[in-house]
């Protein structure tokens, strides 16, 4: 039996411990690892748990990231409750295991600390893992700091690990900027936290001889399409309903509120952004400074990455007369993918506001206030005229001469 930790009300934890904890408390009987900047605090934080007789499953040191998520896939096949963490390139590394984790309905858990991908070499955060895992098949989560990380990671595996779904998760956070930033964090005791995740019921595991499966078969062109199709149409589409369940637990439990899209100040907004992680609590505190200069301006940020939420990114925009998509990630020739995320959503709808695309932050570039403020300018001067008063695309805080691929 594992020893619990004695953890105050509020622990000052940067997002790489506020992960490794969750998953500390989760009970895990398998994390397989290999370590990349700026993810390596975690599994190196959750070997010393291990060390120290805090955990009772096994902690596996292997040769690379795809093997890291190989073990992971077998260990969770077997009939095990699975995590690990990565970053970048790692991240890509692991790209190919990833659908397998998925198409497998295999409920890993995936704590991805965002990280620029090369080349050139950068170990600073943008989204560019993110987006390149957003068509592997996971439910993806964001987290904004590190309160966000620690908690997103327990319902993670409550999401994942219900027998309607059985699906991987991943858990995404800024690498950096929440992964080696030390808050105020408010944990749960082990024991309560225990309970929250609840006990982790196997199912089809291959460790089960009285009830054998096969795990990885060949469908060819004979099923393959159909399993895709249902896993698409009908698996995803109940993502949405167990996700709300499980915040309104949590909220109950802790007092904390999530929602699958946030919004902030967007009751009466006129222009708004869209935007991920760190760059959310950015663009909050100068919405609030543009309202103060006469400027309605709000906030959207989806919590829930894959599955896309649709409708509720259509009724978070319903009233707004300018968007901008903020993408922390190079399209390579195309425009961003919340702007065209963003723009299906409301492709549907009856309003249609003027949409445009910056992108921002690439291997670690700040955002900052003054950025954000000229956004709301120009949204500002969209909304009045109703259409794009600049490029369609724009990159923020870029040096040299001005660029813009639309």
């Amino acid at each position: 039996m594992a020893e619990k930790m004695e953890l105050n009300e509020v622990e000052v934890w940067d997002g790489n411990m506020a992960a490794s904890q969750a998953l500390r408390q989760a009970q895990i009987d398998v994390v397989a690892a290999y370590p990349i900047t700026p993810s390596t605090p975690i599994v190196q934080n959750y070997s010393s748990f291990l060390a120290n007789g805090y955990v009772d499953g096994e902690f596996v040191m292997v040769e690379s990231e795809h093997a890291a998520m190989s073990g992971c896939v077998g260990a969770a096949a077997a009939g095990g409750r699975v995590a690990t963490a990565t970053s970048s390139q790692g991240f890509a590394l692991m790209a190919e295991v990833l659908y397998q984790a998925s198409g497998m309905r295999l409920p890993i858990v995936l704590t991805v600390v965002n990280r620029a991908l090369a080349a050139p070499l950068n170990v600073n955060g943008d989204h560019s893992d993110m987006y390149l895992g957003r068509d592997s098949g996971w439910i993806q989560l964001d987290a904004y700091n590190s309160q966000q990380a620690y908690d997103l990671t327990l319902m993670a595996f409550r999401i994942g690990e219900d027998h309607a779904i059985r699906l991987p998760v991943m858990v995404h956070q800024d690498g950096f900027i929440t992964s080696h930033t030390a808050e105020n964090v408010r944990p749960l005791s082990d024991d309560e936290a225990y309970e929250f995740v609840g006990e982790y019921q196997p199912m089809n595991a291959m460790l089960d001889l009285a009830k054998p499966v096969t795990y990885g078969v060949q469908t060819e062109e004979d099923w393959h399409f159909e399993h895709k199709a249902r896993q698409h149409a009908d698996l995803m589409t109940k993502v949405f309903g167990k996700v709300e369940e499980v915040f309104d637990a949590f909220e109950k439990k802790t007092g904390r509120k999530y929602n699958i899209v946030e919004e902030y100040m967007m009751e009466d907004a006129e222009v708004a952004i869209v935007a991920l992680g760190t760059t959310v609590e950015t663009a909050e505190m100068v919405a609030k400074m543009m309202r103060e200069e006469g400027i309605k301006a709000g906030i959207v940020s989806p919590r829930l990455i894959r599955p896309w939420p649709y409708e509720q990114i259509k009724k978070a925009l319903s009233k707004v007369k300018a968007v901008a998509c903020l993408d922390r990630s190079s399209p390579n020739g195309a425009l961003g993918m919340l702007y065209n995320e963003v723009t299906a959503s409301l492709y549907q709808g009856d309003n249609h506001p003027v949409i445009t695309n910056y992108i921002y932050g690439l291997g670690g570039r700040d955002f900052t206030i003054d950025h954000a403020k000229e956004i709301f300018k120009e949204l500002d001067a969209n909304a009045k005229e109703g259409r794009p008063t600049t490029p369609l695309q724009q990159f923020v805080g870029l040096r040299g001469p001005k660029l813009s691929f639309y």
